[in-house]
């Protein structure tokens, strides 16, 4: 029963749909669907409406006439509410995977350059003097010593890195 009803009323309903909806400010399909829901919640209360056709119609009326009062009440936003300063999810994901790397990197270097790194990737934001007097090496040796230590860094880091994709 409840298939031959859909199929005798869909042809009407796509009619009657179409006429109402954009005057109601919404979409023919979003008008459909509504009354579709409105006749199966019908049919399990009360069964079949006895005149299918005038309920459709009626039906699609009284839809369309709750669209325009929702399209009145409801306020479009002036921007999208979405804060755009602040990373997502990925971005998150992405930069503690990028974080991990970096420090087992700077964890397989060798001599003194995994403390000197350490130092200079503090949150404390160490002076080379703070830094000389931690490691106990001269102040002045620690600029080649850190451009050694970076290299190294790089060289770690460099298949980690690289783009994964066939080559020739």
């Amino acid at each position: 029963m409840t298939h031959d009803l859909v199929a005798a009323l869909h042809p009407l309903l796509t009619a009657e749909a179409s006429a109402e909806a954009y005057a109601a400010g919404s979409e023919p399909g979003d008008l459909e669907q509504a009354v579709w829901v409105r006749l199966l919640e019908r049919m399990a209360a009360e069964g079949p409406p006895r005149d299918p056709q005038g309920w459709l119609r009626a039906a699609v009326r009284a839809e369309a006439r709750r669209s325009r009062r929702i399209t009145r009440l409801e306020r479009p936003y002036d921007a999208e509410p979405v804060d755009d300063s602040r990373p997502g999810p990925e971005q998150l994901v992405l930069a503690a995977a990028r974080y991990r790397a970096l420090r087992d990197a700077v964890r397989r270097l060798p001599g003194r350059c995994p403390r000197l790194i350490e130092a200079l990737l503090s949150p404390k934001d160490l002076t080379y003097r703070e830094i000389a007097g931690e490691l106990g090496i001269s102040q002045g040796s620690l600029g080649p010593e850190r451009s050694r230590c970076l290299g190294c860094l790089r060289r770690l880091l460099t298949p980690e890195v690289a783009a994964r994709e066939a080559r020739g």
